[in-house]
């Protein structure tokens, strides 16, 4: 593999360094490195992250390759500047055995766009009534350390109580999908004044907000891992931050558009804008950002989900829920979070790679940018904006909420141990 100089990227946001790959490894950096022998990339006036890392994305193969395959979600990963991904398990089959989780993985190695790690499900066949091998998915060679229903919500808290117990003696974690079902059933938006007005079943904070104080307090009692994935209400905040003042072992994860997006654009019945938990009010939206800036909220994952168009293009209420987000993740979260103040590039990093890669034990990615460290990186050209174009996605689905829109950043290069698989914007 050839030597790569980036030349003068401000690393982190900070000062304008010159970062030199060999092999698989960043080598040196440092100002003025020669470039002697290397594949120079201009960088200057551009930003130079550690690769991000998604703990939430749903690839959908096996059983759903009209949706979604791990090539296209990888690609789709690559071009929005991730270099690993956590698949969940609502596949067909479900990500409940050995078997499964160790296809899924094996898929990941074969298309290398970015490293796939699956996320095996808590209970069997998403069911919520029987464990599933969470031994054996850990000690297959997948090696599975995060477990989660995700779709589904583990609501049974006796069930609950003995995943913990039982990826506690590993060092895993249980990621929770925190809503209440006896509470949402029939719900089609968040519960409020526009669900009200348009007639729509509402959904409320407290379906999810309720799931969270159990969990934190049986992950308290078990002494074991909680995760919270798609935290959307100011309530749940306030239970996450009650939770680690008692010193609770619990994170928190918040969606790209539960940062930026409010329940008002449901008035236009548009079905791009249903999504599980449903899209909350600007109030929300407000504690979400002051969470995630002051670590509340631990990261931003994406929640990745696509459909196929025809699962998206009908009546409100027949419509499934979720949207992609891979490839706008990063510039939703520039404009909620940098341009307005709340972050910097620095936090960025830790939001979006260093703690979803300790939080998935992903070896080798969110790592520092420094001599030594597998080359996994991104750089961002911050100073750009344009409008969100579907048709140029890699994912296989278009159901983004943010089509027209103009968004700041775009992700130029993306390296995955020093391949590079995103290069001035096209995939390699």
């Amino acid at each position: 593999m050839s030597k790569i100089l980036i030349r003068g990227a401000k690393v982190l946001g900070g000062e304008p360094q010159d970062v030199l790959i060999d092999g698989g490894t960043i080598a040196e950096v440092g100002t003025g490195l020669s470039a002697e022998g290397a594949e120079t990339v201009e960088a200057s006036g551009k930003v130079l992250l550690p690769g991000l890392v998604d703990l939430h994305t749903h690839l959908r193969e096996p059983g759903r390759e009209d949706s979604e395959t791990v090539l296209t979600g990888t690609r789709a990963a690559a071009s929005g500047g991730y270099t690993a991904v956590f698949a969940m398990a609502n596949t067909f089959p479900v990500a409940d055995t050995a078997g499964v989780v160790e296809q899924v993985w094996r898929l990941g190695k074969e298309h290398g766009y970015c490293d796939v790690q699956p996320i095996g499900a808590v209970t069997v066949g998403l069911e919520g009534r029987k464990l599933a091998e969470l031994g054996a998915m850990h000690e297959s060679a997948a090696g599975v350390t995060v477990f989660s229903d995700d779709g589904k919500c583990v609501d049974d808290a006796v069930i609950m109580r003995r995943a913990l117990e039982y990826v506690k003696a590993f060092g895993g974690v249980v990621a929770q999908h925190a809503q209440e079902p006896r509470l949402t059933e029939g719900a089609q938006m968040n519960e409020g004044v526009v669900s009200a007005e348009l007639g729509l079943g509402g959904w409320p904070a407290v379906a999810e907000e309720s799931i969270i104080a159990r969990d934190v307090l049986l992950a308290e009692h078990v002494g074991s891992r909680v995760h919270i994935c798609h935290l959307s209400t100011a309530g749940s905040v306030e239970i996450v931050r009650w939770a680690k003042s008692r010193g609770i072992d619990v994170t928190a994860e918040v969606t790209p558009h539960h940062l930026l997006l409010t329940d008002e654009l449901v008035r236009t019945y548009n079905p791009v804008y249903k999504v599980n938990p449903p899209l909350r009010t600007q109030r929300d939206v407000h504690a979400l950002r002051e969470a995630l800036a002051d670590g509340t909220i631990d990261i931003v994952a994406t929640d990745h989900a696509p459909h196929p168009h025809e699962d998206k293009d009908c009546e409100w209420a027949a419509a499934a829920m979720g949207m992609v987000g891979l490839e706008t993740a990063l510039s939703v979260v520039q404009e909620t979070m940098v341009d307005t103040g709340l972050l910097d590039w620095a936090g960025v990093a830790d939001r979006m790679s260093v703690k979803p890669a300790q939080i998935g034990q992903a070896t080798g990615h969110g790592r520092p940018v420094s001599a030594g460290e597998p080359a996994n990186l991104t750089l961002v050209d911050t100073a750009y904006r344009g409008q969100v174009d579907p048709a140029g996605f890699a994912s296989r689905s278009r159901n983004t909420p943010y089509e027209g829109r103009e968004l700041p950043g775009r992700v130029t290069h993306t390296w995955l141990r020093g391949k590079a698989t995103l290069v001035d914007g096209k995939l390699t």
